[in-house]
Parts: structure tokens; sequence; C-alpha cells
């Protein structure tokens, strides 16, 4: 498959998904949105990866690329080709959905359980996958479910966690793409938020429990073979 994903910073690449793809067979490539506004011809594209970012979606004063983004997203949707989306692109996805994207009561930067909800127990994709570690939280925004989607995963910061939207859309709020380097460079430009909150660790308890992340990754490997079966 020919994989595009989105990426909206320089520190927050598709970490881990570099790995599954060259595994899996699968070209990646990526646009950096903050420094082109030259978006794919999306008949090239068979899956679409939007990535995350410290900026709201509504920001659009502020980052001009956030409205031909969102344009473009939309329409990959209605086309039915698969579309992924992780923090940031959760949200964006959730938004040209018709959802509302607002600031949660708390941001999550860390380590935190997730749990699955019923609908998630009964979804073909997420039978018998449950996150029984904790996942990566580096968010402060957050939305309301999109009219139809199935919320999959919720937690005890934030309601919504993941969702589902007709067969062909998957919106992560947390990381499983994470990675020890993924980690070290959210750390690295994101040091001004680690201040003292209920769902906010500090940098040595976050690095404590980088191996984590590979528990994540291998939980997110058997999501996407799932997901993407149907299209190859």
């Amino acid at each position: 498959m020919n994989i595009h994903y989105f990426q909206h910073v320089s520190f927050e690449g598709p970490a881990y998904l570099s790995q599954w793809a060259i595994s899996n067979g699968h070209t990646l490539i990526g646009t950096a949105v903050f420094e082109n506004m030259s978006l794919p011809d999306p008949k090239t594209v068979d899956c679409l990866i939007v990535l995350g970012g410290p900026m709201n979606i509504y920001e659009e004063d502020e980052h001009a690329w956030l409205k031909s983004e969102k344009e473009f997203i939309s329409a990959f949707i209605k086309s039915g080709k698969p579309v992924i989306g992780i923090c940031l692109g959760s949200q964006l996805i959730a938004s040209v959905l018709g959802a509302k994207v607002f600031a949660n009561h708390d941001k999550e930067i860390g380590w935190f359980p997730i749990e699955s909800t019923d609908e998630a127990k009964t979804h073909p994709l997420f039978s018998g996958i449950r996150f029984d570690q904790p996942v990566f939280h580096w968010h402060g925004d957050t939305f309301e479910l999109p009219k139809g989607a199935q919320n999959l995963f919720t937690s005890a910061g934030c309601a919504n966690q993941a969702f589902s939207y007709g067969s062909n859309v998957l919106a992560f709020q947390f990381h499983p793409e994470v990675t020890r380097q993924a980690l070290d460079a959210m750390i690295e430009n994101g040091r001004d938020e680690l201040v003292p909150g209920r769902f906010i660790q500090t940098e040595s308890e976050m690095r404590s429990h980088l191996t984590l992340g590979e528990v994540s990754n291998s939980i997110l490997d058997t999501i996407l073979d799932r997901f993407l079966h149907q299209y190859v």
C-alpha cells in the first residue's frame, strides 16, 4: 500500500509506524504540512495517517495550513479509503466529522491506563485486544464522539481515547506509536508543559516506563493488520 502521513511539527514523526510499514511491505511517505502547503494527489494515496502535534485544531489564524488539511481529510474519509489519526490527528478527524474539539479538564502527559469499552469488546477489529499496560499520552484537548462513531477506549483522565467511524476510520487520542526516540523528542520540545497535575508525570517517571511503548507497538501491529486487511 502507498501510505501517506501528515506531520505537524518536526519532532512528532511516524515513530514506530515507519518500522511497521517496512515490515509489512508498505510504502510510507509524508508531508510536513507546517513547511509545505502542497498536499498529495489523493489518487496516489491508499491510506492516510494524520499524526500528532502541540497546536490546536481551531488555530487556523496561526497555522493557515489547518484549513486545507481538514478539507483533505474530510474528502479522503468520504472516498472510503482508510484514515488513521493519532492525538492531534484524532481531533482533526473528529472535527471534520462534525464533533466539537475543546480543552480537556486535565492535560494527560505520561503513561496512564485505558480501558476497553463494551463497544470495543464486540468490535471486529478489537475483539480480544486489551491494553493491559498503561499507554502514552500527551494532549491537552479532547473531542466529543462524532455522531455514528464507536467509542473504543476510555480513561480516568479522558472519556474518549479512541473511536472508529464506519469501516474506514480509526482515531487514537493516545500514542500507540511512541518509541524511545519519539518520547525523547517530545520531552525535549515540551518541557514547559511538565508542571504538577493530576495526569502529568515527571520526565523521570516517563523515562522509567519506556518499555511500555514496545507493548503498545505490538498491539498497534495487530490493530493495523486487521484494519488494513480489507484493503490489500
